[in-house]
């Protein structure tokens, strides 16, 4: 996504852009919010990077399910 700094404005196409990435890009962000506010996902539990992905992969599937239970059923 574009930003607004102080010596480069945004355009309007930018701000467009913004709003089509952000209804997508929140989804996925959500995550990472959640699980760095209430599951201490900030550091990395373990010491090996094969026992980190498995654990993040783990949350992952946990959030998706938990999700995935209160979404409203479409037929």
């Amino acid at each position: 996504m574009r930003k607004d700094t102080t010596t480069a404005k945004i355009t309007e196409t930018d701000i467009e852009r913004n709003k089509r990435i952000g209804k997508e890009r929140y989804i996925v962000e959500q995550y990472f919010g959640v699980s760095h506010l209430h599951h201490r996902a900030y550091r990395a539990r373990f010491t090996t990077i094969m026992k980190n992905l498995w654990d993040v992969t783990c949350r992952q599937m946990a959030f998706n399910l938990f999700r995935g239970e209160r979404l409203p059923a479409t037929t």
